[in-house]
């Protein structure tokens, strides 16, 4: 147990360092997010209750395409460099190595949306009240994102045009969270209760963490042979 904890920190903390060492893998998808939801109020003009109404929407969408533009890099350089056939032949999970490699996607690429989404709020007109349950719903829906899309960036690892392959395995998959996420801050918005949608958000995220590992370490294996 403790040379399994010891690897899964070596892996996160190198997947951290290389990110750090390509500064634009982290900041494609950081300054995509800010730049598709800035283009809204530039283009349907600066009135409150029109930014106010489609703000959630808007938000969410570009935090799902911001997403989607990084899967194709999760595992792609591990395995041109032969380093995800090394993964595949340590004496650990294969499974957990992905959740960890997947935590590391997305503390480099979820967690920046997170924490700049109030900035774009307040440029949407959203209320205080809605700012912080699009932070929670963003907080809960963002690793979602990454783990239902490292299924598909393994399961196309390796094809030409991969990155088109994974926008149509997963887009299908993220419509659900889309909605609940969105949802949430509308119905803040206007005045609805949105327990429901957080319960529904927490159970997607339950059920991605407890199958998506296995599922990427099973195309990976696929992949790789």
């Amino acid at each position: 147990m403790p040379k399994l904890l010891q690897a899964i920190a070596r892996l996160f903390w190198r997947d951290l360092t290389v990110a750090m060492r390509r500064s634009t893998d982290i900041l494609t998808p950081l300054v995509f997010f800010v730049i598709v939801v800035s283009l809204f109020p530039l283009g349907l003009g600066p009135e409150p209750a029109v930014l106010r109404t489609i703000a959630p929407g808007v938000i969410w969408v570009a935090a799902l395409l911001a997403t989607m533009l990084s899967l194709n890099r999760l595992f792609a350089n591990d395995h041109a460099d032969g380093t995800l056939e090394q993964m595949a032949l340590a004496p650990y999970p294969l499974a957990l190595l992905a959740l960890t490699k997947i935590a590391a996607h997305w503390t480099l690429t979820g967690l920046p949306l997170v924490l700049i989404s109030p900035l774009l709020a307040v440029q949407m007109h959203l209320p205080e009240s809605a700012i912080g349950t699009l932070v929670l719903s963003l907080l809960l829906g963002t690793p979602i994102l990454s783990l239902l899309g490292a299924v598909g960036a393994a399961l196309t690892l390796g094809l030409r045009g991969g990155g088109v392959l994974v926008s149509l395995l997963v887009l299908p998959l993220y419509t659900p969270i889309l909605i609940f996420g969105a949802g949430s801050v509308a119905g803040v918005i206007a005045g609805i209760d949105t327990g429901a949608h957080f319960s529904l958000l927490g159970a997607f995220l339950a059920l991605a963490l407890t199958f998506a590992p296995w599922a990427a370490a099973a195309a990976l294996r696929v992949s790789l042979d």
